[in-house]
């Protein structure tokens, strides 16, 4: 495979997918399928610095009887950029609205790191949309100061400098690629053409822009609105979150069932895994997503 050397203008080859281009709430989605276009549609939502081929491992071979729908998140990969700030609450709105376009009344949920955070606002805006939920190495938003607090000093490990300067720094830099190829355990399991297909989208302008404004929004405004009015709306939708233990970005404590406020919601450890869980432990991300799905096929 050809690493990429500039900012790629075409998706990477994924065997077996269906594009497509939807608008929704003023956004033009990039939306990559893959399975039983009749099956149990499963939406998947990646995190930053990612796009759909986070999914890659699934889309490729999808379980029998689902039906795969991988959006790049608005202003990430090849879809067009948002017509306002990256605020999370507002991305779970477009995400409701992609559902309506693509006439989903009812899906699965799957979300890794931001967009395993929108995905839990998702399901507490509404939770009649979804059949369960399975974040995958990501906070749950049910944290408060005293929760975050020791663990705080992660965030401002990277976070402060792409709120910054995430625009030049993921543009003109290494940083997309030291933080994808640094946050696995087994370093074999990504190769350097597949980091190569992260790094170099965001060199593209409107992809470093919602990086960057991914982390400002965060840090500028939604941190600080948490400690003011904690989230205190509890969740009904059925949750499995998996989380790879080894993660240096986020400590899985900070996905506790015990501070969860949920009617149905587990916490699963995966050993020698690290923030990447579904790159690196693909065959278990299979395995649970087809436990869950088999409960409701």
């Amino acid at each position: 495979m050809i690493i990429p050397t500039a900012p790629v203008h075409e998706p990477p080859p994924i065997p077996g997918v269906r594009r497509s281009r939807v608008t929704a709430r003023g956004i033009d989605f990039h939306v990559t399928e893959a399975g039983d276009p009749d099956g149990l549609p499963v939406l998947l939502l990646h995190g930053w610095p990612g796009h759909h081929y986070t999914w890659r491992h699934l889309l490729c071979d999808p379980p029998p009887g689902l039906r795969l729908i991988a959006p790049d998140l608005p202003g990430y990969g090849w879809s067009g950029p948002p017509p306002h700030r990256w605020f999370k609450r507002e991305i779970a709105s477009d995400l409701i609205a992609l559902m309506d376009a693509l006439e989903l009344e009812r899906v699965l949920l799957v979300g890794h790191d931001w967009g395993g955070f929108v995905g839990h606002l998702m399901v507490l805006d509404a939770s009649e949309r979804f059949h369960a939920y399975m974040p995958l190495n990501i906070t749950h938003p049910w944290n408060t100061p005293r929760t975050l607090a020791p663990h705080l000093w992660r965030f401002l490990l990277y976070q402060p400098a792409l709120a910054l300067i995430g625009y030049p720094l993921m543009r003109h830099t290494s940083v997309v690629a030291k933080a994808i190829g640094g946050s696995f355990v087994d370093r074999s399991a990504i190769t350097r053409e597949e980091i190569a297909w992260f790094s170099e989208r965001f060199r593209a302008p409107v992809c470093a822009r919602a990086g960057t404004d991914t982390y400002r929004t965060f840090w500028r405004y939604e941190l600080r609105a948490g400690a003011r009015e904690p989230e205190r709306r509890r969740s009904t939708v059925p949750t499995l979150a998996l989380f790879g233990a080894c993660d240096k970005a986020v400590h899985h404590s900070l996905a506790a069932a015990e501070t969860a406020n949920a009617d149905d919601y587990r916490l699963e450890l995966v050993y020698a895994c690290g923030h990447f869980i579904a790159e690196e432990k693909p065959a278990l991300v299979r395995r649970r997503l087809e436990d869950l799905a088999a409960q409701f096929t």
